[in-house]
């Protein structure tokens, strides 16, 4: 392994800061709490834990020594240790172009939401009346405000990815609004980008704190956190909730993307990435626990005032159906009253039977929502009936947007990295060379803003990365352990650190991960080939709600060329390589041969 001269972070601090702004992103606060809602709340954090230490510090720990040993990024890092391994490079380079492409999306929609908050009354607080201006649009009365909101003034969706119309406008803007801060925030490289972690990294876990305070004294709000640390244990012996521990370790931590190998590549040679490793990893766990928290106090708020306004609607019926006192029945005993009406008054209960709805806490807070649905709809919710909603409304959608940038500026480094090791842009400067990817993602993302950009959108986010990087993730793995050799990469990291690593990451690294990054990536294909015909949520007007829709043939075409596009390039590097090899080799032989004759 070689190293090169390039620019490096001013300090260690801004190394640390860099990795868990990419890291610490918004998978923490929609992915996480809904995982432990399905999992059985404080019980998975069991799972979680172990494969943090067996999967997830052992893999961050091999992409730092090799980022930081190489100085170069991932083309060159692994073309480096082996020409045939370049392909793993590329793919994670594909990888990350895909996940710029539509993650920018998302803080698209974040500043759409920020802006709109700068209401007297926030914009999903309520229905927006029809033309004739006699009641609320049908849609909108349908659904309900937050998911017309989004659906229809954010996403203005059509009703199936096979219906495409223009570019939503404000969309468009946003997006254009994201990738110029995006381009502001690297213009420099990482001296620019040294700079804004320090907010973007810092700043979101001011507003996580502002509303875990706020949120503990929302009405309801210890039912969610009570919720959450009610460990339901049978819930350890579902297969299920140890993969997805696995997945979200995996995913949380940003691997696999050649974003860390980019960053390491930055440090100076000697610096401690062992600790800066554990640190991080640590870090970015007790982050998804801190979230979750604030996530869990949320949902109880919104399940309690939703639990209680089912309650007052059956009050109020029985109250009209059977002539009773207003004071008679109350939110207490609701219940009481329905067993006594029903014994009482059989037949003229049974009338009414029908429209009584089964108000139940528990199930309230059984709905688990992840992603979007969680972060623009389910919060939405809960914000608009806090007191002062317009300024809890700003702090969050302020801190998603911090969020979701954070992980660009990773993102957008481990395309820019390894493209400045080539050298064809040695003459290009930074900012050019920056600008360029800049503006080509952009153009490329526009798609994503259009009546059915959203379903392209999930179907970058469910195709797009996971099968790669799992794939590539195992082969870097065992390319460290079996090919260059965990002897050699031991004496690496001594010539940084002074010492080696001691018998935990070795164990790590030549078995426990590598088998189970096998174990997930098996599960990965057998699931998918089990679920058959590829399907997404489609959202109806009509009904006002979404429903379940195959996706056409072309979109199963693309999905996998999606799949298959990153993924090959490791074999395809691998051939172009041996066959240049062995040309090049018949070159010299037959060169030999002319020399000896003319001799």
């Amino acid at each position: 392994m070689g190293q090169e001269a390039r620019p490096n972070w001013d300090n260690p601090v801004q190394f640390v800061l860099a990795c868990v702004s990419y890291a610490v992103g918004l998978g923490n606060v929609w992915r996480f709490p809904y995982l432990c809602q399905m999992h059985g709340g404080g019980g998975f954090l069991i799972p979680y834990l172990i494969m943090l230490v067996l999967e997830g510090i052992p893999l961050f720990y091999l992409e730092l020594a090799i980022g930081q040993k190489m100085s170069l990024g991932s083309i060159g890092a692994w073309t480096a240790i082996s020409p045939y391994l370049g392909g793993v490079g590329l793919a994670s380079v594909v990888t990350s172009l895909y996940l710029c492409l539509y993650y920018n999306i998302i803080n698209a929609w974040s500043f759409w939401y920020l802006f709109h908050s700068f209401q007297s009354v926030l914009p999903w607080a309520e229905c927006p009346l029809n033309s004739n201006q006699t009641g609320p649009i049908e849609e909108c009365d349908k659904a309900t405000p937050t998911q017309y909101f989004f659906y229809r003034e954010t996403l203005n969706i059509s009703p199936s990815i096979e219906e495409n119309g223009g570019i939503h406008t404000g969309q468009a803007m946003c997006l254009l609004l994201a990738w110029i801060l995006t381009y502001l925030f690297i213009v420099k490289g990482i001296k620019s980008t040294g700079k804004v972690v320090y907010f973007t990294a810092i700043f979101p876990y001011v507003v996580l704190f502002i509303y875990l305070i706020r949120g503990f004294t929302l009405h309801g709000a210890l039912n969610g956190v009570v919720y959450m640390f009610t460990p339901k244990l049978e819930q350890l012996a579902n297969p299920t909730t140890w993969i997805n521990a696995a997945t979200q370790i995996f995913f949380s931590l940003g691997l696999g993307f050649g974003t860390l190998i980019a960053f390491a590549s930055y440090n100076e040679y000697h610096n401690n990435f062992e600790r800066q490793a554990i640190i991080v990893s640590i870090i970015n766990c007790g982050t998804s626990i801190f979230a979750s928290i604030v996530t869990f106090s949320i949902y109880g708020f919104k399940a309690t005032v939703n639990y209680e306004n089912c309650l007052e609607r059956t009050r109020v019926l029985l109250l009209n159906t059977f002539d009773l006192a207003e004071d008679s029945i109350n939110m207490d005993n609701v219940f009481e009253w329905i067993e006594k009406l029903n014994t009482t008054y059989p037949v003229q209960f049974a009338e009414i039977a029908n429209k009584l709805e089964g108000c139940n806490l528990e199930s309230e807070l059984d709905t688990a929502v992840e992603g979007t649905g969680l972060a623009f709809i389910v919060y939405s919710e809960a914000i608009k009936n806090m007191p002062v909603s317009q300024l809890w409304s700003v702090l969050y959608f302020f801190m998603l947007l911090l969020l979701g940038m954070g992980s660009m500026l990773g993102n957008v480094t481990a395309i820019i990295t390894p493209l400045r090791d080539f050298k064809f842009t040695s003459n290009i400067s930074d900012e050019l060379l920056n600008g360029i990817v800049c503006v080509f993602c952009l153009l490329l993302g526009l798609g994503f803003t259009t009546t059915s950009g959203n379903y392209w959108f999930v179907m970058f986010n469910d195709y797009g990365a996971n099968f790669s990087l799992l794939f590539v993730v195992l082969i870097e793995v065992i390319a460290v352990s079996y090919i260059y050799g965990i002897k050699r990469f031991e004496k690496d990291i001594e010539d940084m650190l002074g010492h080696r690593p001691n018998w935990y990451w070795k164990i790590m690294w030549a078995g426990v991960s590598p088998l189970l990054l096998v174990t997930l990536f098996i599960v990965y294909i057998v699931n998918y080939i089990q679920g058959g015909t590829p399907t997404y949520q489609a959202w109806n007007k009509e009904l006002g709600k979404s429903e379940v829709m195959e996706y056409p043939v072309y979109g199963q075409v693309f999905i996998g060329l999606l799949m298959v596009s990153s993924v090959g390039c490791v074999p395809l590097t691998a051939l172009y390589v041996y066959c240049k090899k062995r040309k090049h080799g018949n070159h010299h032989t037959r060169q030999r041969t002319v020399n000896t004759v003319s001799t």
